[in-house]
């Protein structure tokens, strides 16, 4: 999928949703800057998420509720050290707890994942400013686009 403009979001994040939409657990992947955050605040938004969305940099992981009360999860593994930090906080749990999650820097964690687990969503900033996002795994092969 390719993202021309901000404008486009709403459209990205509608196709990443329907297309998966048995699935939970979404790993962002991108340079600093890529648009990780931007992409998830969108997903959030369509999922009926009415609180303000952030990137859980120092928390670690946001918590968030939908119109419905359904907890969203969004993760932030940038600033963690080892896998330790993620263990502590109690990482598996959200992610077999059936409820969204959300991970950015997902590379800091994936010796906690299995390629069945999540849907790779990689963001690659473009020449013109915009970027491309490709998604793979959550048990389907290929790509989405």
């Amino acid at each position: 999928m390719i993202i021309n403009s901000q404008n486009e979001l709403a459209t990205v994040a509608a196709d990443l949703l329907q297309k998966h939409a048995e699935e939970r657990v979404f790993g962002f992947y991108g340079e600093m800057g890529a648009g990780k955050t931007t992409l998830i605040k969108e997903i959030c938004r369509q999922l009926g998420v009415t609180a303000t969305t952030s990137s859980p940099t120092f928390a670690i992981v946001n918590e968030y509720f939908t119109s419905e009360g359904e907890p969203v999860y969004h993760f932030d593994f940038y600033r963690i050290n080892s896998i330790d930090e993620a263990v502590k906080i109690g990482f598996d749990d959200y992610l077999y707890s059936g409820n969204y999650c959300f991970i950015e820097w997902t590379e800091k964690v994936e010796e906690m994942l299995t390629e069945e687990d999540y849907v790779r969503v990689d963001i690659k900033v473009l020449e013109h400013g915009f970027g491309d996002a490709l998604c793979t795994g959550g048990g389907n092969t290929g790509t989405d686009d």
